[in-house]
């Protein structure tokens, strides 16, 4: 069973899906760090004067680790680091969820308070596509030697 789960091409497929989201989620949120400060700010989770320097440093990480996933570099740092990403966002949603907060994630843009329509089945749909992104990442950790990557393990 573990020869079907660990093929390698299931790998490159998971390493190829999480690199196009971090890719694209931060490059969204570079090119508008206000934004992206505006939607850390929407969790009320850290203090604000942080959320200036997380507004650029969240796009760049999120590019950062995509590049490494798309280019087959350091997989199972990049799994591993992903995953503990992925996990924190979604301890942010339940967080926001749970405080009574309604706003958008910010995952691919925009952030920020929005109206409370649709919040439930909203951060549901987030936490669970986050938490599937987080096992694809403790996927890529497990088993990190996949085609068509730079580094062979």
């Amino acid at each position: 069973m573990e020869k079907i789960i660990g093929n390698p091409v299931n790998g490159l497929i998971i390493r190829l899906v999480l690199a196009g989201v971090l890719l694209y989620a931060g490059a969204v949120k570079i090119f508008e760090p206000h934004a992206a400060r505006d939607a850390i700010l929407a969790y009320r989770i850290f203090p604000p004067s942080f959320a200036p320097v997380l507004g650029y440093a969240l796009p760049t990480l999120e590019i950062g680790l995509g590049m490494l996933l798309l280019l087959g570099l350091f997989v199972r740092f990049a799994g591993l680091a992903t995953a503990l990403l992925m996990f924190g966002f979604v301890i942010g949603i339940a967080s926001v969820w749970l405080r009574g907060y309604s706003i958008d994630c910010g995952c691919f843009g925009g952030g920020g308070d929005i109206s409370p329509q649709g919040r439930a089945s909203r951060y549901t749909l987030e936490i669970v596509r986050d938490g599937i992104f987080a096992l694809m990442g403790l996927w890529l950790y497990k088993w990190p030697n996949t085609p068509l990557a730079l580094e062979r393990i």
